[in-house]
């Protein structure tokens, strides 16, 4: 138990009952492994998927009560990407505590965004059954607080391309420079990253299923950054996905 005990250290929170967690933490191998006798993660993942689709929802619901339901719903989809939900995985320690099968073990399952993803939504159920609503969403929003007040800054932008071409070429001829850098994955699920340059400097960075949403994520990435910099704030959080921006916009 010393080291569930270390990961709850790392959580922030306690659990009444340590084997939810230890379920959480079970991955769907250790169950093939063992001849499907060994309870796994999924229906964890599946509860805790729509726990955190309800409270974010919620908080975005109420942090943007002028915003309709198409902005909403993109706001709410780029919280809720895998990768990110993998790197939220990632940064409370999920990987290291992973109950794996010897197989996933060797091919890298500790590290796998996918794996990490469904261990986080699992972690969240589990908090969920463990403590209740209110707690779970008290977690959540901690995880998310850095993200959620990222979008307040998120400019309003349906062509963060052209946005960012209007706000460079203000002080310089020199229209922005986007460069194709990697494309990684399968034929069937390639991801590109591009990045933006001007006048020889590299503005912004981003990834995307296509060139288009790569380019586009890089210009969004280069604009918050060039926008804090302006503003003297620090840059928010620009590992998001950004293949559409959403309208959120306070009432005034």
């Amino acid at each position: 138990m010393s080291e569930l005990d270390a990961l709850q250290e790392q959580l922030g929170c306690v659990f009444h009952d340590p084997a939810l967690l230890r379920l959480a933490l079970t991955h769907p191998s250790v169950a093939h492994e063992h001849g499907g006798s060994v309870p796994h993660n999924q229906r964890l993942e599946f509860l805790g998927d729509a726990v955190l689709q309800l409270i974010l929802t919620r908080e975005l619901y109420e942090r943007f009560p002028c915003a309709g339901e198409g902005p909403l719903t993109k706001a709410r989809a780029r919280l809720v990407n895998r990768r990110y939900l993998a790197e939220q995985g990632r940064r409370v320690g999920l990987g290291m505590h992973l109950l794996l099968s010897r197989g996933e073990e060797t091919h890298g399952g500790r590290e796998r965004p996918s794996t990490l993803a469904d261990a986080f939504e699992a972690l969240l159920g589990a908090v969920f059954l463990d403590a209740g609503f209110d707690v779970a969403r008290e977690f959540i929003l901690r995880q998310f607080r850095d993200e959620l007040e990222g979008l307040t800054t998120i400019p309003n932008l349906e062509n963060p391309k052209g946005e960012l071409q209007e706000l460079l070429q203000a002080d310089s001829a020199a229209p922005p420079e986007y460069r194709l850098e990697r494309t990684t994955g399968p034929d069937h699920d390639r991801l590109f990253e591009c990045a933006v340059f001007h006048r020889g400097v590299e503005l912004g960075r981003g990834h995307g299923k296509s060139k288009k949403a790569a380019e586009s994520e890089a210009a969004l990435a280069a604009l918050q950054h060039l926008r804090a910099a302006t503003s003297g704030l620090p840059a928010p959080a620009s590992h998001l996905p950004a293949d559409t921006q959403p309208t959120l916009e306070p009432c005034t």
